[in-house]
């Protein structure tokens, strides 16, 4: 705003400079004549720097009007919907064997619990079909380069033994493998698959793909039962891991999130008994298409449960285990789960251990209201503080903070609402995409108010649950928001890079290339003078003028304009005067 009144003023725009009086003087200081005085050495101080400073220009460069989207889950997708509908080119990548993400394994969704598939599925063909996206499956990002409006992707495409140009997704290899000890990443592990398998039926892309850990084929040298029945020759036993690189002008980060291992809550058995599951367990449980056809059962031993112990926070808001946030969305599912185990199993009795009942969206709190008015659901105030085996029975042992007494019940089934952590990889995405992540790996937005959606790195914007946990509604509003800004982005034609970045001095750079090591952007680079001088060289379009390049400089050649080491002492000598 004050830059374009000076430049409307036939000056510089970067000839320009405040002094923040009413943030750092009015509005903190209470005696007039103390801020009278620090205000007019901060006029001093600005006046001094802005006397060294020099008129720059920003330099204009096109962009690549294509978006990149990493993570094929509910935010992804609606963001590259968005995108693709906008008109843009779309690259999206998904690591795992098909698109949906967490939302594809769940049976219903808060609080309309409306089928998830029925609402996801229709999204996940419009991707599949759309002319202007590009889908990489079992693909993950190898290496990020470049800056806003033209970065180059490197996207490793993991080798999945199958020729999905050829397979039909008919199912046959799947049916007739004999190889069947390969725990189900989709079933979270509740049974086995085939070591060629397509995760779920509708799957997108709905094609097969061979685990060699497991494969009979890769381990015993023997067995080609997958390649004698496939009716289209798609089985390919030779196939290597390929990388593609793209050329994208944003990037739209939706990895998602991850769930805390349940072997780390030692106290409630994770891990150790089979009837202690975790909340993704049992939606697969609930699901048709999950392991039992959506029927209950108890682990152990594939009885019906009767009395089901449903336990939340789970790990959250828990600084002993690291986890002292909210996991936002447990109390919900958990309420509706409450529900669909009444629906299942009409005889059946659920309790619920909470510390607090979060459920601040629209329709919540009515909804889990309804699960205990409607649906019998016993709510507990308190914590469990252990959990153990009595015969067929659990034992949950907890406390019911509003009686101020000890409980205990005995479960036949204990569902755990595991806390929500970061994305496995999240960290390492993060330095790819030289993006900030906070202690616990989730990703930090540039302003938590005025810019939620965007990072530090111009052209890389969050959406969904990587940026902290986040139920369905706020994941698809990120997503579309994501989109929009990328939308804003490449409504223009040039691009503007801000000219407020490090410059290196030739004369005075020793070439000992510290700032190369220090620069979180990758944005110096070694250069070679007609003279053989080896020196710093700063990529004008990619720095954003952090300063740690400047302060890691041991003779100072490498300075970020208007805030030289001479601009700086200046206003110190300014403040210094008497």
């Amino acid at each position: 705003t004050f830059r374009r009144a000076v430049e409307r003023a036939g000056l510089n725009r970067y000839m320009f400079e405040m002094a923040n009086i009413r943030e750092h003087v009015s509005w903190i200081g209470k005696i007039k004549e103390q801020n009278t005085v620090k205000a007019s050495e901060l006029v001093r101080m600005v006046v001094e720097k802005l006397r060294r400073n020099r008129p720059l220009v920003a330099k204009r460069f096109e962009t690549v009007k294509r978006v990149l989207v990493i993570g094929g889950g509910v935010a992804g997708i609606q963001a590259a919907l968005d995108c693709a509908d906008g008109g843009q080119e779309v690259v999206m990548v998904e690591r795992e064997q098909s698109i949906g993400g967490k939302m594809a394994k769940l049976d219903k969704t808060f609080p309309t619990v409306d089928c998830s598939s029925c609402v996801l599925g229709p999204k996940m063909v419009d991707i599949a079909q759309h002319p202007k996206i590009t889908l990489y499956t079992c693909s993950e990002v190898e290496s990020v380069g470049g800056y806003v409006g033209n970065f180059q992707v490197t996207i490793r495409k993991k080798a999945t033994y199958v020729d999905w140009s050829k397979c039909t997704g008919c199912g046959l290899c799947v049916e007739k493998c004999p190889s069947r000890k390969h725990p189900d990443p989709f079933n979270e592990n509740l049974c086995n698959a085939p070591s060629i398998n397509i995760p779920f039926p509708q799957a997108i892309p709905k094609k097969a793909t061979i685990d060699p850990n497991f494969c009979r084929q890769f381990t015993k040298g023997k067995c080609g039962v997958c390649a004698k029945v496939c009716p289209t020759g798609a089985i390919n036993y030779e196939m290597q891991e390929e990388f593609i690189t793209e050329e994208v002008g944003a990037i739209i980060t939706a990895t998602g999130y991850g769930l805390m291992d349940i072997e780390r809550l030692t106290e409630y058995g994770g891990g150790r008994y089979p009837d202690v599951i975790t909340g993704i367990q049992y939606e697969r449980f609930l699901n048709a298409s999950g392991p039992t056809s959506g029927h209950i059962i108890r682990p152990s031993d594939h009885e019906e449960p009767k009395t089901i112990v449903f336990v939340s926070c789970a790990g959250s808001r828990d600084k002993s285990l690291g986890v002292p946030y909210c996991s936002n969305f447990c109390c919900m599912y958990i309420a509706k789960q409450a529900i669909l185990t009444k629906d299942h199993i009409p005889d059946s009795q659920s309790y619920v251990f909470y510390m607090d009942v979060r459920s601040p969206g629209k329709g919540y709190d009515e909804f889990t209201r309804r699960a205990q008015e409607e649906y019998g659901a016993k709510y507990i105030r308190g914590r469990v503080s252990r959990i153990y085996p009595k015969g067929k029975k659990m034992v949950v042992r907890g406390a019911d903070t509003l009686l101020g007494t000890q409980v205990e019940i005995e479960a036949d089934l204990v569902v755990l609402g595991t806390a929500v952590v970061a994305a496995p990889g999240a960290a390492q995405m993060a330095e790819k995409l030289h993006i900030s992540y906070d202690t616990f790996g989730f990703y930090v937005e540039s302003h938590p108010k005025l810019r939620p959606v965007e990072t530090n790195t111009s052209g890389v914007f969050l959406a969904g649950a990587c940026q902290g946990p986040k139920d369905i509604p706020a994941s698809v509003g990120q997503g579309s928001a994501a989109a929009a800004k990328v939308l804003s982005l490449f409504s223009k034609d040039m691009l503007e890079s801000d000219p407020a970045i490090a410059q290196v001095n030739q004369n005075t750079c020793v070439g000992c290339l510290k700032c190369l090591k220090t620069c979180p952007f990758q944005a110096i680079v070694e250069d070679t003078l007609r003279n053989g001088k080896k020196v710093a060289k700063v990529i004008e379009t990619v720095c954003a003028g952090c300063g740690v390049c400047t302060s890691t400089c041991p003779c100072g050649a490498i300075q970020l304009q208007h805030f030289t080491d001479n601009q700086l002492l200046a206003e110190v000598n300014a403040i210094c005067q008497i």
